[in-house]
């Protein structure tokens, strides 16, 4: 049978390896390229926690399949990804050791990797120990039968031993004890005494092996090894679930989150075999749950790891700019009334959006704000301005998506302390889950007449932290079709029925209809001879409908290229995808944003927004996406489209096999770093003025 998908799990590994790969470019900063394997393991993390963990329960008939997959599937799913994975942390084991820290040693950063220190070094890692780790330490006895609770994602050392003096036939001469790190008291990573030029840093394990003698006096120490669980960390909702049962479900689950079922048991990869037989039998470790590690496990805390050395410089990022067409104006709504805005995040500052808000709180024509809550930052400044405009007698309306994983217990949060301020919250809807990036705002002057609302559509979160990290954008617009469609939205998320949308894409109502439309329309052009030419960016593709539909245009004739960051479903270099290729961006920031054109033969339509080409954000999800329809901006995207396609620095295809290889060498292209090259883009436009201000 003619296999015409990737498997979408087995597909994300290949853009996590690909995360991976950034920590081997020596020409990246060197804590850059550690920030990179922190990355990667903190993405594997969340993938076992998550992804595995609905395969375990379906494999095991806790819960119903998702898209007709088989417990046999699971199973066999389970089993290739576990392969996978394993291939990829040997990998990881070489970058890190063979890159990694002969780099920080040739930049006078001594790293240890075990217990064995310099003789200069050993009073102080004892002292530190006695003063700052050993109050923190309880040693917890490992019996079968008395199974002790192990937390999710917690770091510990399991320790095999035996008393002095005890015959080896004794049934008391071989005890196992597995101790907590006390990562809430002390850091993972220790600076030690400078020795000359050189700065030392070492691993908190490494300091507790070092002094296991204190810990267990009267006994001989015969193994010590990391272990670690991870657990299933997702909440599941049924679909018959209404809006109060939502509510109180995710309150009660988001707090059963760390007691969740196992997932993944990860140990050091040097254990003996009878330690880890021993082990997995008292915490009854099933062998598909099982992953080997590294010596050192959580190698998402890399992030935190010191540079002590100061001649060691961080990585340069991009500085978000400010507009000069608005510091220069200060009225984003006078600027709207007369023509659209775009804001490419992280290199526009995001201060703009929260000035936008902050001047709807004081202009006295808004009436109303509305918006939707996925995911917001904590003590965030936009729930702050909207607070501050239900204090200031405006009409304030949230939609707040409970299910939006990980943010479950922020978002409650952020919705009672908007409550109380008199702001009108709508929760979660019942078998669907509102992922829609939008803002309205709704004007009348002094007589009560209807002035021109503006609406925001966003391919990102309404979240300042995420907004310096990932490259999103933003379109404010005073269009009156699209500010009534987008008031239509929000009418359908108060429960009204019958809404029609003329130009804004909504899933569940015109989204699939008209992307089907401008696909028929490529293909039509391509088969009368005339260009045929789309460009999709996203961060996954997964549905199958859709990826045929790309297969059909390709057969039709129809050159498509994809920028997809992560999930990618479709197999490109196949008879039915010849003309299709697909690019994957690693770099800097993450890339966010949803970008679609479709040539049109010299009649390009452009549009942005939330959803990617994946099965739940189609057809089980409300997205929004807007067209782009003021000229300049059109450009503005199709400039950004092609900087990436010529990319010849941090994008790669993705081949047939899923494997990521590097574009080839180009002469006009090879200096392109596509992030870097639309910031300066957009930085030369921003002081040529080619934004138009206003008189």
């Amino acid at each position: 049978m003619e296999k015409r998908y990737f498997k979408r799990d087995i597909s994300w590994l290949s853009f996590n390896y690909r995360v991976l790969l950034e920590a081997a470019d020596e020409s990246l900063p060197l804590y850059e390229r550690i920030n990179f394997i922190s990355i990667y393991s903190s993405n594997l993390e969340e993938f076992y926690k998550i992804r595995v963990a609905d395969h375990k329960a379906i494999a095991e008939g806790v819960i119903p399949a998702e898209d007709d997959e088989s417990q046999q599937e699971a199973e066999q799913l389970m089993e290739a990804i576990n392969n996978e994975v394993n291939r990829q942390l040997d990998e990881r084991v070489r970058i890190y050791e063979q890159l990694i820290l002969p780099a920080l040693r040739r930049n006078h950063i001594i790293f240890y990797q075990d217990c064995n220190v310099e003789y200069a070094h050993k009073e102080f890692i004892n002292r530190f120990f006695r003063e700052e780790i050993m109050p923190y330490l309880s040693p917890v006895p490992v019996t079968k039968g008395v199974v002790s609770f192990l937390r999710t994602d917690r770091l510990y050392l399991a320790v095999k031993l035996h008393q002095r003096g005890v015959e080896p036939i004794s049934p008391l001469y071989t005890q196992y004890y597995v101790m907590k790190l006390p990562h809430a008291k002390v850091p993972r990573f220790i600076e030690l005494p400078r020795i000359g030029e050189n700065y030392y840093l070492m691993f908190i394990e490494d300091i507790i092996k070092a002094n296991l003698d204190a810990i267990f006096p009267g006994f001989e120490i015969e193994s010590c090894y990391s272990i670690k669980i991870s657990r299933d960390a997702d909440i599941y909702i049924p679909d018959t679930a209404d809006t109060k049962e939502i509510v109180e479900t995710v309150k009660k689950k988001v707090k059963k989150r760390k007691t969740g079922a196992v997932c993944r048991f990860v140990y050091d990869r040097n254990m003996p075999a009878d330690f880890l037989e021993y082990l997995t039998h008292a915490y009854h470790i099933k062998p598909s749950e099982m992953v080997p590690g590294n010596k050192h496990l959580n190698l998402e805390d890399l992030r935190l790891l010191p540079n002590p050395n100061p001649a060691v410089k961080p990585i340069r990022k991009p500085q978000p700019m400010r507009l000069n067409c608005l510091d220069a104006n200060e009225s984003i709504f006078n600027y709207v009334m007369q023509r659209d805005l775009m804001l490419h995040y992280p290199y526009h500052a995001f201060d703009h959006f929260i000035h936008f808000l902050f001047e709807a709180v004081h202009d006295p024509t808004v009436t109303e704000i509305m918006v939707t809550q996925y995911r917001v930052a904590e003590n965030s400044s936009v729930i702050n301005a909207l607070i501050a405009a239900a204090q200031n007698h405006k009409k304030v309306t949230v939609f707040v998506e409970l299910k939006a994983r990980f943010d479950e217990e922020n978002n409650l949060a952020t919705a009672e302390m908007m409550k109380a301020a008199g702001i009108h919250i709508i929760f979660s809807i019942p078998k669907l889950k509102v992922h829609a990036k939008t803002a309205l705002v709704l004007r009348r002057d002094e007589q009560g007449h209807k002035l021109p609302g503006i609406a925001y559509i966003s391919t990102g979160n309404f979240n300042e932290k995420t907004a310096k990290l990932y490259a999103d954008i933003g379109l404010f617009t005073s269009h009156p079709v699209l500010v009534n469609d987008l008031h239509n939205l929000f009418r359908t998320l108060q429960g009204k029925k019958g809404a029609v949308f003329h130009k804004l894409l909504v899933a569940q109502f015109n989204l699939v209809p008209t992307l089907n439309r401008l696909i028929d329309r490529e293909i039509a052009l391509a088969r009368e001879g005339k260009k045929g030419r789309i460009v999709l960016k996203m961060n996954a593709l997964q549905d199958p409908t859709m990826i045929d539909r790309l297969y059909e245009a390709s057969e039709a004739g129809v050159e498509i290229d994809l920028i997809v960051r992560g999930i990618c479903c479709l197999i490109p270099g196949q008879p039915y995808s010849r003309n299709i290729r697909v690019t994957r961006i690693v770099d800097t920031f993450l890339e966010h944003a949803r970008v679609w054109y479709f040539g049109g033969n010299g009649k390009p339509q452009l549009f942005l927004g939330s959803p990617d080409w994946m099965r739940r954000n189609l057809y089980r999800r409300i997205e929004a996406v807007t067209p782009v329809l003021d000229p300049s901006l059109k450009q503005e995207l199709i400039d950004m489209l092609q900087i990436q396609l010529d990319d010849r620095r941090k994008a790669c295809f993705v081949d047939s096999e899923q494997h990521n290889l590097w574009k080839s060498p180009h002469p006009q292209r090879e200096k392109v770093r596509s992030q870097y090259t639309f910031y300066d883009y957009l930085k030369a436009k921003n002081n040529a003025g080619t934004i138009t201000p206003l008189l």
